[in-house]
């Protein structure tokens, strides 16, 4: 009797229209052993197992700002990859790194561009110099990308990012 209130007050607990992005990255992982798809497979597995193992290092839960974090090392690392091997002449390979890279976007938000980026990067220079009670210079740069890494997780590229800030700082 016991077991079947805990499992009625878990039902009623948890909000099922609400998926958090590592339920969706299982869910796709299970539809994509369903329609067979290998190379779509093979990235999503991937992508959980360097979620797991960073879980596991961290010993705690990761949450969508912790799974995007990864999804972005993981496209970096494809990025890294797919010039060495067009450098190498090896476009087989290329193509392979394209196509994981490609699915493992498709679980990042929208990126803003150059624009956006740039706007987003003056409020943050303008609260920093807020709580700097001066106009803040180069030295101050890592408040500023603190600011911008939370702020613009998964939604811009950090060089990006970190090129507006020297910008911003340097005017």
């Amino acid at each position: 009797m016991r077991h079947r209130f805990a499992y009625a007050l878990a039902c009623v607990c948890k909000p099922q229209s609400t998926m958090d992005l590592k339920d969706r990255i299982t869910d796709d992982m299970k539809a994509a052993m369903r329609a067979k798809d290998s190379a779509r497979l093979g990235a999503i597995r991937l992508l959980l197992a360097a979620i797991k193992q960073r879980e596991v290092d961290e010993r705690r839960t990761l949450d969508d700002a912790g799974v995007m974090a990864v999804i972005d090392k993981l496209l970096k690392q494809r990025r890294d990859a797919i010039a060495a091997y067009e450098q190498a002449g090896r476009t087989d390979l290329a193509d392979k790194e394209r196509a994981e890279a490609a699915v493992l976007q498709g679980y990042l938000p929208q990126r803003l561009d150059a624009d956006a980026i740039a706007t987003v990067v003056q409020t943050l220079v303008a609260r920093v110099a807020a709580e700097l009670g001066r106009s803040p210079a180069a030295a101050d740069m890592g408040k500023v990308m603190a600011l911008a890494k939370t702020e613009l997780a998964g939604r811009a590229d950090m060089a990006q990012v970190s090129a507006a800030v020297k910008a911003a700082l340097a005017s």
